[in-house]
């Protein structure tokens, strides 16, 4: 039994096509997540007090990135990069608040690159399927 297609990305998730609420691009996806590497880039430096040079720069970076986004995205549903650019995580099987264990899971899934890329027809990917939350547009 084949599904009839969507019209646009996230209407079988009962989201709206375009504006507040609305799947978040790729675009302002990759714009948070460099904003917030930026940001865990410049207190790793601060930590070290200077010296980026040392091979310890990328664990730390990694360490304030993760951890920066696990508090976040379990206090406030975004992370600093994502309230810069008008998107938010948001469950998409219940009107609550995402929580520290999906947040956990989803940072942990991140951590691995790949299932980030890997998306679904509605550009989800692997780590907001198997958490059940979305990136979606604030304004």
């Amino acid at each position: 039994n084949p599904r009839e297609p969507q019209n646009f990305r996230g209407e079988e998730l009962g989201l709206p096509q375009q504006g507040v609420g609305a799947l978040a691009g790729t675009g302002r996806r990759v714009l948070a997540l460099l904003l917030d590497w930026t940001m865990a880039t410049g207190v790793a430096s601060l930590i070290l007090g200077g010296y980026t040079t040392s091979g310890l720069i990328s664990t730390i970076v990694l360490a304030v990135w993760f951890g920066v986004g696990l508090v976040s995205v379990s206090l406030f549903s975004f992370t600093p990069g994502q309230f810069i650019v008008g998107i938010q995580v948001a469950r998409i099987d219940a009107h609550a608040r995402v929580g520290f264990v999906r947040a956990l899971v989803r940072q942990l899934i991140l951590l691995f690159v790949v299932p980030a890329v890997v998306t679904d027809m509605d550009g989800r990917g692997m780590h907001d399927r198997a958490t059940g939350t979305a990136l979606l547009r604030t304004r």
